[in-house]
Formats: structure tokens, C-alpha cells, sequence
């Protein structure tokens, strides 16, 4: 089944998809969840042209994918069925595949690998890919409770006497209704079959206007969140009424806040600071009632983000959410009397709150000097004369690793895998505290011979003392700053690290190298990174350009293109 909303020029590529497909045994019925645009006249256009076509529409609009869907599981005539959003599409061969993986067996589902591709630049991606790397029968979710990070309804197909037997049906009136439906599915299944395959196509389009885009590209409101919290508690409520192993629970805390919460967690710093404090009390009361266990295996970096949350600094919450997953550390830290350093400038007021921020496993001043936390900032970005960008960067270094003298550095970014290097010279700007300006010159940065379509992130490059070659903290601990190198001191380590976007920076278009333009600005989403995207203009790229989409699909030729186009 097809369900559409307001989506005329995308459902004809979606119904097509599965009238062309090998398999051609099918009933494709298109569930209109009451469109205002063109979607019924083409759905009936498509259902004139092919009679395995029909069309149901809802009296109103739902505003979700729950109620289309229920409506037309109610009339399915089929013995196997499967989901399709009116954006996205079927591989030639999927219903082939998955149904092929149902032959001979009793299994209630089967399922295949998902391709996700962008419809910016066409760059294609597996979704989960780990999770299909072998073909497989699964016999109940308690022998692969990991599955739970995988809650599309889309790239599967179930036999229709399961989910009748089950009731299983879509909540509705919920956004993230694929959550909890796939978890009661992956519950109440005997077994299910995995396979390589790739049996569905998912489009991402990054840019769309947040009213018209997916519920992923909708997390700017609170009442996303609240589904979010919501759709949690139901799969919690079902998985202690059924009973399951606690090892399912325990999977399905820690995916909650290594997935779910995580995408928001990578938002905060563009967030008011009023909303991160609804979100906040959105999140907190469900979070306290998570496993420890689940807590445990969280990153330090997500667990300070959770612990300002919980302590009500939400300020601080969205700095530490700036620079998530690079390695980033604090402005700042405190020491309680024990000598056990918490992130901040604060004592944490509540025992989660000392858990969550402890950051002593850090080893700020002792730690190898390439596993540092230096945090850079870039506090000023703008433009400089012809196609030069000027930086001004500030490094905070709360283990106070370097002496309160000026320290050469460098500022590296590699469109294409060719890397360019501009010098950075940090001064002292107070303690544990140092910047410096580079200017970047776009027109010299080196390109790939076929261009470069795409986005890179510069990082700072910070050279330590020679004799600063430490393999970790029991290895002759100092009780004060590293000195800098002296004359001649040669090559010592070396510590590299993103460098973070101001967030009021206004994106902006100059000149590139090779009849490039490039836009500066910060990075979309996630860490927060300062951001350089490449377009290439003009009659070459024209026609390299389908060799340039080539270069990001698999196939034989993908080796040698993708060496060409850096891509």
C-alpha cells in the first residue's frame, strides 16, 4: 500500500515503482490521507491506466501515516503486504526478494536493507547497514534485542494473517507510529527472516521547509518530542505486559537515548533557551526511569548533555551539545574536595547530575596529548578581500595543558581527499584560554581533477611538546602545564579537532577554485561544525555531472570515479 498526502508530483515515481517491478502478482492500493492538491486526480489517473491500482481516501486529514495505513490494511486481499510512503520507492526486485525469503518457511515477516538517498546531491547511504550484513532467521526478539534500533515498517513484508491475528494495527494520532508498531512486530513474530538485499529506497531531502518535511525534519516541536515520549512509554508498557527478557528492556532504554534523544541532543544549540527547557521537561522525568545499565554503555559526551538537562542548566546543556561526537571538551571544569572533576563551572547539585557530569576518566592534564579536549570555536567568520575567508579562532584548554605563551598551530581542510593548510598562531587570551586569526583562500584550496560537489569541515591542528609521547595516565604524571616545545625541539604529537561554527552565522556564497562557488556557514544539524560546500558551475560540470552521480552508487566503476571526484 501507497499513502500520500498533498504529494502529486512524487506518488506517479512510487506507484510506478511497484507496476514495474519483477514481481507482478500485486494489488497496489494508494491511501489517501485527504489531500487538497492534485493527489486524488493522479491517483485516479493512475488507477485508469493499471486495474492492480485502486484508491481509498480519508474523509479527513489525520496528520499522520497511522490512519491511511489503517484504512487500507482494513480492505487488504492479499496474503503478504507491505508499506510505502508516496516520497520513496521500491527496487525493481523487492517485492521478488522478500517474498522469495518467505517461500518454504513459516516466518511471519521478512525484511531487507534500506538505501537512503539525498536528493541534494544523490549521495547514497545504507540505513543500519550492520544489521544486514548476514541473511538470516530470527526465532523471537530476545535472540537479537539490537533489532529494536531498527524500527522501520516500510522495509518489510508480513503476512496479513499475522498482523489480523495480532490486531496489530498503526496508533493513530502519533507521530513515530513505525516505533511502536514494529516493536509489538518484532515481539510477537515466532520468526522472522533477514535478507542483504536492498528492498526499499528512502529520499532525504536535508533542505525541505520544516512544514513540509518528513516528522525528522519537524523535532523544532515540542510536540514532536512529546510523540517521541509518548510512542517510548507505549513500547515500555507492551514489552512489561509481554513479558520479555530484560535484556529487550535494557536494549530498548539504550537505544532510546543513543538514537532517539540523540537527534535531538545534536539540535539544542540552535534552540532558544526556553524551548530547551520544555524539552527538558519532556524528557527528564522519562529518562529517570531508564536502566542504568542502558546509561552505562552512553557515551560521556551524551551523558553530560543529559546531566545539564537534568540539573536545569540548560545554557551550558546546549554548549556541551555543541561539538557532539568530535571529541570537543568543556570551557571549563570544577574539582570537588574527593579531586573528581565535573564538567562546567558549577559542583553538580544532584547525585545523577555527579554521575552524568563526572568527567575524571577525561584525565584533562595527564591524557595523551593527542586525546586532549581542546575546544575550538571559531568566534568571527567573515569576508575578506577577493576569495579569502578570515577566522578568528579561540581554543579552550580545561586541562590547562599548554603554558601561557603563543602557540603555532594549523587549520587543514581536504575537499576531495587533497588537503590545504593555512597557519593559525594562538595567543594567550586568558587562562586556559588562547586565540589567533587564519585567513583561507578559497581560490587556492585544491580540488579534485573532476571537481567537487560536497561539503567539508576544517579542523585545527595543535602541535604538542616532543616529550609529550604519554600512553595514558599512569605513565609519569605532571603536576603542572606541559611546557611548549623549545628551539629545535622537532616533531612531538599533534592533537586535531573540529572546529565549531559560531551560531549566529548568517551562511554566505564566495568564489571557489575551478569555477566553484562555495557557501560558508555552519553545518545543518549535529555537532555544530563550521561548514564549507562546494557547487561547481559551468558547461565542464555539466557534463560531468552524471559521472559525479555515478561516483556515489555502488557498482564497478564506483573505485576509479570516486578517485577522480574526491566524492
Amino acid at each position: 500500500m501507497v499513502i500520500v498526502h498533498n504529494d502529486a508530483g512524487r506518488l506517479p515515481r512510487a506507484v510506478n515503482s511497484v507496476r514495474r517491478g519483477t514481481h507482478t502478482a500485486v494489488e497496489i492500493v494508494i491511501s489517501d490521507d485527504h489531500s487538497t492538491d492534485d493527489t486524488p486526480a493522479v491517483a485516479a489517473a493512475l488507477a485508469a491506466r493499471d486495474p492492480r491500482v485502486r484508491v481509498l481516501r480519508l474523509a479527513e486529514n489525520s496528520g499522520g501515516c497511522g490512519a491511511p495505513r489503517n484504512r487500507a490494511l482494513a480492505t487488504v486481499r492479499t496474503p503478504f503486504v507491505m508499506f510505502l510512503d508516496s516520497d520513496d520507492e521500491l527496487p525493481p526486485r523487492a517485492v521478488e526478494i522478500l517474498l522469495a525469503a518467505h517461500a518454504g518457511s513459516d516466518v511471519d515477516f521478512t525484511m531487507g536493507a534500506v538505501e537512503r538517498v539525498r536528493t541534494d546531491t544523490g549521495q547514497v547511504s545504507r540505513w543500519m547497514g550492520h544489521l544486514f550484513e548476514q541473511p538470516r532467521t530470527v526465532y523471537g526478539l530476545a535472540a537479537e534485542p539490537r533489532l529494536l534500533f531498527e524500527p522501520l515498517s516500510t522495509n518489510k513484508m508480513y503476512r496479513t494473517g499475522f498482523l489480523d491475528r495480532h490486531g496489530l494495527r498503526f496508533p493513530e494520532g502519533l507521530h513515530y507510529e513505525d516505533q511502536l508498531f514494529s516493536a509489538r512486530a518484532y515481539t510477537l513474530a515466532r520468526a522472522f527472516t533477514l535478507v542483504t538485499e536492498v528492498v526499499y529506497r528512502w529520499y532525504i531531502d536535508p533542505h525541505a521547509r520544516a512544514g513540509a518535511a518528513t516528522i525528522s525534519n519537524r523535532r523544532h516541536l515540542i510536540g514532536n518530542v512529546r510523540d517521541r515520549v509518548t510512542v517510548a512509554r507505549m513500547i515500555d508498557r507492551f514489552l512489561a505486559d509481554r513479558a520479555v527478557p530484560q535484556e529487550v528492556r535494557e536494549e530498548k532504554d539504550y537505544k532510546f537515548l543513543a538514537h532517539d534523544l540523540r537527534l535531538y541532543a545534536g539540535d539544542l544549540p540552535y534552540r532558544e533557551t526556553g524551548w530547551v527547557a520544555e524539552f527538558a521537561a519532556e524528557t527528564v522525568p522519562y529518562l529517570d526511569g531508564l536502566s542504568d545499565f542502558a546509561f552505562g554503555r552512553l557515551g560521556r559526551d551524551e551523558r553530560v548533555v543529559i546531566g545539564l538537562l537534568r540539573e536545569g542548566r540548560y545554557a551550558e546543556a546546549q554548549l556541551a551539545a555543541r561539538g557532539l561526537g568530535g571529541g570537543a571538551g568543556p570551557r571549563a571544569t570544577v574539582t570537588d574536595t574527593r579531586g573528581r572533576v565535573y564538567w562546567g563551572g558549577t559542583l553538580p547539585a544532584t547525585a545523577a547530575g555527579r554521575r552524568d557530569l563526572e568527567v575524571t576518566e577525561w584525565d584533562l592534564p595527564h591524557c595523551p596529548f593527542g586525546a586532549a579536549r581542546f575546544r575550538h570555536e571559531a568566534v568571527r567568520v567573515a569576508r575578506g578581500p577577493g576569495s579569502v575567508v578570515e577566522l578568528t579562532v579561540r581554543t579552550w584548554d580545561p586541562g590547562l595543558r599548554l603554558a601561557l605563551a603563543p602557540h603555532p598551530a594549523r587549520l587543514h581542510i581536504a575537499p576531495g581527499g587533497r588537503r590545504t593548510t593555512v597557519p593559525l598562531r594562538l595567543e594567550p587570551a586568558g587562562r586556559g584560554v588562547f586565540e589567533g586569526t587564519a585567513r583561507l583562500d578559497l581560490a587556492a584550496v585544491a580540488l579534485p581533477t573532476l571537481g567537487f560537489p560536497g561539503a567539508r569541515h576544517p579542523v585545527v591542528e595543535l602541535p604538542g611538546p616532543r616529550d609529550d609521547h604519554r600512553p595514558g595516565p599512569a605513565a609519569g604524571r605532571r603536576t603542572g602545564p606541559v611546557p611548549p616545545p623549545g628551539p629545535g625541539a622537532g616533531a612531538g604529537p599533534v592533537h586535531t579537532g573540529p572546529l565549531l561554527a559560531p551560531l549566529d552565522l548568517a551562511p554566505f556564497e564566495m568564489a571557489g577554485a575551478g569555477r566553484h562557488r562555495v557557501t560558508v556557514g555552519p553545518e545543518g544539524r549535529g555537532a555544530g561544525r563550521l561548514q564549507l560546500r562546494w557547487h561547481p558551475r559551468g558547461a565542464a560540470h555539466r557534463l560531468l555531472a552524471p559521472l559525479l552521480r555515478l561516483a556515489r552508487r555502488p557498482g564497478p566503476a564506483r573505485r576509479l570515479l570516486r578517485t577522480l571526484t574526491g566524492t
